[in-house]
């Protein structure tokens, strides 16, 4: 991060480039680095069900019937969340990441509730 934030001054002073933009540049780039710091984009996970090791699937809105289990606890994946809102525009992101791919499976449900751990 630190080299591009040095390509940016050096850049400015080649094409002559405010101060303003230069801090916009340096803005910008925080912000992709921290975006790609959060995308760790939805991951099957295996779990132990009942003696059963299976692999779980990621669901999001359109496959939740087929895909989600009653057995497994999901969270909100938060990198496909960040992608699909910076993606806005392409709309093919935001409906895979919505659809098909918003919840990972964390962990098997215990007493049939899955909690604050």
């Amino acid at each position: 991060m630190l080299l591009l934030v040095m390509s940016c001054s050096w850049m400015a002073k080649l094409f002559d480039i405010s101060k303003g933009q230069i801090k916009m540049k340096k803005l910008i780039t925080v912000a992709l680095a921290a975006t790609v710091l959060l995308s760790g984009c939805g991951q099957p996970k295996n779990l132990t069900v009942n003696g059963i090791t299976k692999e779980y699937p990621t669901y999001g809105l359109f496959n939740q019937p087929t895909q989600s289990s009653k057995n497994v606890c999901y969270e909100v994946s938060v990198g496909n969340v960040v992608w699909s809102i910076l993606l806005i525009e392409t709309i093919i992101a935001p409906v895979y990441f919505v659809g098909f791919s918003l919840y990972n499976p964390v962990n098997v449900k215990t007493d049939k509730d899955c909690g604050i751990e």
